[in-house]
């Protein structure tokens, strides 16, 4: 998926990344909660949600903002968001995982590897793929039960 470099939203969450690796959380999430804050478009809240759903304190508020991350991205009217699809499934898998809720968490790991087709044959495409096999085998010995 590309971004626009120009777009406010875009800008503050490269800024919040930045801020991020320099490792001043608190400061990346502000700019993050600020582009949350004047996203308009489905790409824009698709974008800060992502990056909002990094900084929660809890599995619970992560879940919920890898959610709406997703419920925008499912909105976005361009085949190139089905590369950014198997990274979302694993994250919400990985939320309903860390709540015990095994089950759940299988049918988004599941889900993710539906749509592991459309990742790029990269490092990035790479360490998603191995994520999702290892929380499938994770979940299929926990569910198996």
């Amino acid at each position: 998926m590309t971004f626009d470099a120009d777009d406010p939203v875009v800008k503050l969450c490269a800024q919040g990344m930045e801020l991020e690796g320099e490792a001043k959380p608190a400061q990346a999430m502000a700019l993050f909660q600020e582009a949350w804050n004047i996203a308009v478009n489905n790409v824009q809240k698709f974008t800060a949600a992502h990056y909002l759903a990094r900084h929660q304190n809890s599995v619970e508020e992560k879940l919920g903002w890898d959610q709406t991350a997703l419920s925008y991205a499912l909105q976005i009217k361009d085949e190139s968001v089905l590369a950014i699809l198997p990274s979302l499934y694993l994250n919400i898998a990985k939320c309903h995982e860390d709540l015990d809720q095994f089950t759940v968490a299988l049918k988004y790991y599941q889900t993710a590897a539906d749509h592991l087709k459309d990742l790029p044959g990269s490092g990035y495409g790479d360490m998603i793929r191995k994520g999702v096999h290892a929380g499938i085998e994770r979940m299929a010995n926990l569910t198996s039960d």
